[in-house]
């Protein structure tokens, strides 16, 4: 007999409910009100492709150091009143460094985003299926959250761990190291982002651009740890998904 309240796994013996459910309290409603029934689908194509342009990401975000510390160099001999041809020929050098990898990085982010996304809201209607109670935002907040002025310091990383602990291994404890560092480097790469680019923008003079190109060397280096650690992320939620759809309904035992 399957399950009578997540229609998913099989009853128990002797009951209606599945294991799961058996220990889930009561729901007010179905999940959310009006949701779609969630069904498991394969999230290793989408995982690998997000990886893949996180790792895109990561390339742009080198070469933005290496035209970032360029910067920094010029404009530090800017300051210290050094001028001449060669001083001047490799400011307008660094200038279009900058301004390559502004757009290549505004390309790359641009596909981590769109990928990203699918490969995130995927995982939660996943995790709907291994663990139909125990998530506190419905599932549109996967993307939304991302996009919510404020909210979305913090309600992304509240959908991720619903996410994680639903597909984490049955009866196993649920370790959340890996996405706390995640979320804190992501967090400080994303306000470094916004500084540096706000110094960049008010910038006049020597002084003002040497200080805005070390905010920009710092913030893309930030970027790259939180690239680094995004994709790790993803790579094990993905397994563990994975891993969890091949065991199958949660055993009797647990």
């Amino acid at each position: 007999m399957i399950c009578s309240r997540c229609h998913h796994f099989a009853a128990a013996p002797g009951g209606t409910l599945c294991t799961l459910c058996a220990g889930a309290p009561e729901p007010p409603a179905p999940p959310f009100a009006g949701a779609p029934v969630a069904w498991l689908r394969s999230p290793v194509g989408l995982g690998r492709a997000a990886a893949a342009v996180l790792g895109l990401v990561i390339a742009t975000d080198v070469f933005a150091v290496y035209a970032d510390f360029l910067q920094f160099d010029v404009s530090g001999d800017l300051v210290d009143g050094t001028y001449g041809v060669a001083v001047s020929r490799r400011a307008d050098h660094a200038d279009a460094l900058c301004n390559a990898s502004g757009s290549a990085q505004a390309s790359a982010l641009l596909t981590c985003v769109v990928v990203y996304l699918c490969w995130f809201y995927r995982a939660r209607v996943n995790a709907e299926v291994f663990s139909p109670f125990g998530h506190s935002r419905k599932r549109g907040w996967a993307i939304g959250g991302w996009f919510t002025p404020v909210a979305n310091l913090w309600l992304p990383r509240r959908v991720m761990l619903d996410i994680w602990d639903a597909s984490s291994p049955w009866g196993a404890p649920r370790a959340h190291a890996l996405v706390n560092a995640w979320w804190t480097v992501w967090l400080a790469s994303f306000l470094a982002d916004r500084a540096a680019f706000s110094g960049y923008r008010r910038a006049e003079g020597a002084q003002a651009l040497h200080d805005a190109a070390r905010l920009m060397l710092f913030s893309d280096a930030m970027d790259i740890a939180a690239a680094v650690l995004a994709i790790a992320v993803v790579l094990r939620l993905t397994g563990m998904q994975h891993r969890k759809a091949l065991a199958g309904p949660v055993p009797a035992a647990v």
